[in-house]
């Protein structure tokens, strides 16, 4: 006997902004028997200029928690929340009263009870919505997400809940971004957190697929907003993945790869507003060969770094842990470590180590007596990724020629052991035009 498929499909904030967008989600959900269980995120922008619920969410509590609270304002904010969740019942010509939901919610917004409790408010009540719209199974994600006091997901009791009811319910909605510590706290994941609920749901049924919906036509080799009408890219690898959406690439939260990882559980990227485009396919491994020698290019700017040089550093035992000590010391995580025989390099993120740079550059002197420390800022750092970039040589050459081609000077150049991946150093300046010239170079192929 064939055994059933079963799908997990997560909803972004755009694909749920309307009851016209839902309407597109209700079609493409009724559309496969397999689709059965649903992560709606909350009600995303519905269109420029306009507000994330969220958004709206933290406003009102932070009206409701000030020292001189004005009940008129926080009434009005309020109300402008409710509106848009009626709206969208309205349109939708549901059958359904939230007016308990709001009454508790102002009553708990008042009783300062938590900025997470108030965050998650958009995705509890829009599953209520999409819940009674397809007529599926509620399943309150502070039941059945469980987490640690300190914040941290308690995974192994969260599969296990979780498996079990999923056992029970053949069709159910489970909000997003959110779940609860075991005296019933709501906690919630980063921004962008449902992609995880997504994926903690994915494992615990043991889907077949992991559909992630949103209004891209899944990953794209460059960032849009950069290059123009950039290529898709057909099938990534969970490493690639990393690498990129660590670099700044945002269809898909970092994270959210770790609870299906070892499950071999795919993910699809695709697009509520075009679903017919198949999207991208996210893997644990492919024999689909890739149809560039790269997979894809992404970069943050606003980097900057700390060179110390000592002679003979190299013949000094724990000279590196000495330095990474007053990192930590200090609260600052790094981006990369670059490193000659006499020289190490520091990467971090600019604002933060600004901060507390002369702290910093204090406490490596004491710690390891440098001959020099040089500070260096405005820089932005670009990585070009990719599984096929093993098995081709030449790759770093043809980012050099590139990157002079277009008259773009290198400050540094970074090369990860697993050969997935190249991370070069440009002024914040050349950031752009270095993606653009990058993109061409492996793309468009015009060097």
């Amino acid at each position: 006997m064939e055994q059933e498929v079963v799908k997990v499909v997560k909803f972004g904030g755009s694909s749920l902004a309307s009851a016209k967008q839902f309407e597109k989600v209700g079609s493409i959900i009724r559309g496969e028997e397999a689709r059965r269980y649903v992560v709606p995120s909350a009600p995303g922008k519905r269109f420029d200029g306009d507000t994330k619920v969220t958004d709206l969410l933290f406003k009102a509590y932070s009206i409701a928690t000030r020292d001189e609270y004005d009940e008129d304002e926080f009434e009005a904010s309020m109300n402008e929340i409710f509106n848009r969740f009626k709206e969208i019942i309205s349109g939708l010509k549901l059958d359904l009263d939230l007016s308990d939901e709001f009454k508790e919610i102002k009553t708990n917004f008042l009783k300062k009870i938590g900025r997470d409790y108030a965050a998650s408010r958009g995705e509890y009540l829009n599953g209520l919505i999409m819940a009674k719209y397809l007529d599926y199974e509620f399943i309150d994600a502070a039941d059945v997400i469980l987490f640690h006091r300190s914040g941290r997901l308690n995974d192994k009791k969260t599969n296990k809940i979780l498996s079990t009811k999923l056992k029970e319910v053949r069709k159910a909605v489970i909000p997003g971004f959110y779940g609860a510590d075991k005296n019933g706290k709501i906690i919630t994941f980063s921004r962008g957190g449902s992609d995880i609920t997504g994926s903690i749901v994915s494992k615990a049924c043991r889907a077949d697929v992991y559909e992630n919906w949103t209004d891209v036509n899944g990953f794209l080799v460059a960032d849009p907003r950069i290059v123009n009408d950039p290529k898709p890219i057909d099938a990534i690898t969970y490493r690639e993945l990393r690498e990129l959406s660590y670099m700044g690439a945002t269809v898909l939260h970092e994270a959210s790869v770790f609870p299906i990882m070892k499950e071999g559980i795919p993910i699809n990227v695709r697009n509520t507003n075009n679903p017919q485009d198949e999207g991208t396919f996210i893997v644990e491994g492919t024999t689909r060969k890739p149809k560039y020698t790269i997979t894809g290019i992404a970069g943050k700017k606003d980097i900057a770094s700390v060179t110390i040089e000592k002679s003979m550093m190299n013949y000094e035992i724990g000279f590196c842990r000495k330095v990474l000590e007053v990192f930590e010391e200090n609260n600052l995580s790094i981006e990369h470590m670059p490193s000659g025989i006499d020289t190490m390099t520091i990467l971090l993120n600019a604002e933060n180590f600004a901060k507390k740079e002369q702290k910093v550059v204090a406490g490596i002197h004491r710690a390891v007596e440098p001959d020099l420390v040089e500070l260096e800022s405005d820089l932005a750092l670009i990585a070009v990724v990719g599984r096929g970039m093993k098995q081709t040589r030449g790759t770093s050459a043809r980012i050099f020629s590139a990157l002079a081609h277009a008259h773009i000077n290198v400050r540094m150049i970074d090369q990860g052991s697993s050969e997935l991946n190249i991370i070069v150093g440009v002024r914040n300046h050349d950031f752009e035009n270095a993606i653009r010239a990058l993109y061409d170079c492996f793309v468009n192929s015009t060097i």
